[in-house]
């Protein structure tokens, strides 16, 4: 089985239980005039980027360090955090600023406890600076040099993780869903999901809905990681071929005035979601769930990529 034999290559070290669930949602499906909903629940186990930070956090020895960079909200700052923390170790983090929301704020408050400095920068142009004392400060709290993890955890080995749920998926499902719809920030979960779907051989169309700038989100910077990670898995002696044609990601804009900035179609998407017992944060989930109120869009059977994990 080839997530078995990915998993003795890579060796990951194990910060949530498998699988996430795969929710159904007919009257939410009905409401959006879809044939099917299914919600792949990964805000269950501490959102999306728990998956990557698996194979981020693993081998790492103890009292190390780790440094990333995000937004205030940012959930991947959140979720290094606190997996860090989970394992014994360390970390700083560097944020910009990012509009003022319910769920920025509750992130931030939970990284602010959690992480073990915060070097907040003024605005974006500020940012280099912040990173760099972030970096200084990391090698005064542990031992060895500190970890580097890119924003977002956009990293090829934390594509290895989003690559893994999707065979999961394909566990979960008797049929290929028409479409999978996920929120694009760094693009890591997207690159796995993209990687995966063309592993499995599936027709599946996979939306990227683009919540972040476009020299971050963009179509070729994730494939490029899905290349990597496929690289990775040979250089590990694991037989993987996926011709680059088969790699099926569309990108569409959501971002409207700036990440982290609500829109009217998020916020009527977020309402929608809500009257369904479906929680979404207004940066990543529910611009992408807006994707499927668009009248220009023809979709039935949808799997919606739930990520954000609330504090």
């Amino acid at each position: 089985m080839l997530a078995t034999k990915i998993r003795t290559a890579f060796v990951p070290c194990s910060l949530a239980e498998w699988p996430t669930p795969l929710d159904e949602a007919p009257s939410l499906a009905h409401a959006l005039g879809l044939q099917a909903l299914r919600l792949k629940r990964e805000d269950k186990n501490g959102g999306n980027k728990v998956r990557g930070l698996e194979f981020l956090l693993a081998g790492a020895p103890p009292q190390s360090v780790f440094v990333t960079i995000g937004g205030t909200g940012s959930s991947h700052c959140l979720a290094t955090a606190r997996c860090a923390r989970a394992r014994g170790y360390r970390t700083v983090v560097a944020t910009f600023p990012q509009p003022d929301t319910d769920a920025s704020r509750a992130v931030a408050a939970s990284i602010a406890v959690t992480a073990n400095l915060v070097v907040r920068a003024s605005s974006l142009v500020t940012l280099p600076w912040a990173v760099l004392r972030a970096w200084r400060a990391a090698h005064h709290l542990g031992r060895g040099t500190p970890h580097w993890i890119p924003g977002g955890g956009a990293d090829p080995r934390a594509v290895i993780g989003h690559f893994l749920a999707t065979l999961e998926l394909a566990s979960q499902v008797d049929a290929p869903p028409d479409t999978i719809v996920v929120p694009f920030g760094t693009g890591g979960t997207a690159a796995g999901i993209a990687l995966g779907v063309a592993w499995l051989g599936w027709p599946t169309d996979v939306v990227a809905v683009r919540v972040a700038p476009r020299a971050v989100a963009n179509r070729w910077r994730a494939l490029r990681l899905a290349h990597k990670a496929a690289a990775l898995f040979r250089r590990a002696g694991i037989e993987f071929s996926v011709p680059r044609s088969t790699l099926r990601l569309r990108v569409v804009d959501a971002m409207g005035n700036g990440y982290g900035h609500p829109t009217p179609e998020g916020e009527r998407a977020r309402a929608l979601a809500a009257e369904h017992d479906v929680r979404l944060d207004p940066t990543y989930g529910a611009k992408a769930f807006g994707f499927l109120q668009r009248t220009d869009v023809s979709v039935r059977r949808v799997v919606f990529w739930h990520t954000f994990a609330w504090p």
